[in-house]
């Protein structure tokens, strides 16, 4: 079983920089992939970024490419999204996931365990 907490939300401006930080229990984290996922009001759930168990394979959201960035510690059992450059487009909720499957996947539906969501907000 693993438990997922998203942290560092807030209220930011437009061009400000963030780090969303998942904590996970659980002693086979490691072994999973894990994503973050973004819920905007009225809006469905989308994929944001995905990194499988070791960090060597990364995805992004082709709209988000070039201005986010997953990572994870392992020592930690810690993923991170750094998100630089922020829009108010980029307000959202935003949601950690992972596992089971070790490899990297953009579909909500290949993630098991989720954590309970961050808001972001963005201000113009």
């Amino acid at each position: 079983q693993v438990q997922l907490v998203e942290s560092g939300g807030g209220l930011n401006q437009a061009g400000d920089s963030l780090r969303l930080s998942c904590a996970a229990s659980g002693r086979t984290f490691n072994a999973y992939a894990m994503a973050w996922f973004r819920q905007a009001p009225g809006k469905e759930r989308e994929f944001v970024a995905t990194i499988n168990w070791n960090g060597g394979s990364t995805d992004y959201a082709d709209s988000l490419k070039g201005r986010f960035t997953i990572s994870r510690d392992h020592a930690k059992n810690m993923a991170y999204l750094q998100m630089n450059s922020l829009k108010p487009e980029d307000t959202a909720v935003y949601y950690c996931a992972a596992g089971p499957d070790p490899n990297i996947s953009r579909w909500s539906s290949a993630y098991r365990y989720w954590g309970q969501g961050t808001q972001v907000t963005v201000s113009s």
